[in-house]
């Protein structure tokens, strides 16, 4: 007798959210300290259980990250649009560890956060955390949510479904050029209806997602 497809919640991990099979889950959890991570039997179930509050599966868990996104204040910004997410990268050397996020702007929570990856560049983040958004919003049936990046590059490497880093793939960056061609490989067999837009530094202040380590 065939077994139930399981998908998987991971709250903190390599990376976060839901994942429809234990070998992308292991992936993610696997050598990472703390990986907290539940299996369920629908999609449906999962996706409810990562939106929601993880204490209510697995007990308290720690916070990702100290650093607590902004929430926009609308009644000043009416250019964006309620329900909207922003995403942003962060990278310490160039190339070296990067991190990057995706955070509800309404609420300023954080929907996914993935890193630090060894050997990539800020570019390669802001492209990652796009795409990541873009995946997370397909599966939810969430076409007309708009995705906010303050990265011109970022969303001309999604226009044109190609990340042009100049980054040589080796040893040392295997796991983030991985995840590179995963997502040039997702852009090139799907058909994103999601707006994305330039985040306006200047006139709104650093994007809702900056990791505030500026």
């Amino acid at each position: 007798m065939a077994q139930n497809k399981k998908y998987y919640v991971v709250w903190q991990g390599h990376a976060t959210g839901v994942f429809d099979s234990w070998q992308e889950c292991k992936l993610q959890v696997e050598n990472y300290p703390g990986a907290h991570y539940k299996s369920f039997n629908s999609q449906r179930e999962a996706i409810e259980a990562f939106r929601g509050n993880p204490e209510e599966y697995i007990g308290i868990l720690k916070t990702i990250a100290s650093h607590k996104p902004s929430v926009v204040n609308y009644s000043s910004i009416p250019e964006i649009p309620r329900g909207a997410i922003a995403v942003d990268a962060a990278c310490s050397r160039n190339p070296g560890p990067v991190e990057y996020q995706g955070v509800d702007i309404d609420t300023g929570r954080r929907l996914f956060h993935v890193g630090p990856l060894e050997g990539g560049t800020n570019n390669i983040g802001e492209f990652l955390a796009i795409v990541h958004a873009l995946a997370m919003l397909e599966k939810l049936g969430r076409g007309d949510v708009t995705i906010f990046s303050d990265s011109r590059t970022a969303q001309a490497w999604v226009r044109n479904r190609h990340a042009r880093t100049a980054i040589t793939p080796n040893a040392h960056n295997a796991k983030i050029m991985e995840l590179v061609r995963r997502a040039e490989n997702w852009l090139q067999t799907h058909n994103p209806t999601n707006r994305i837009l330039k985040w306006d530094t200047d006139r709104w202040g650093e994007i809702p997602a900056d990791f505030g380590r500026k």
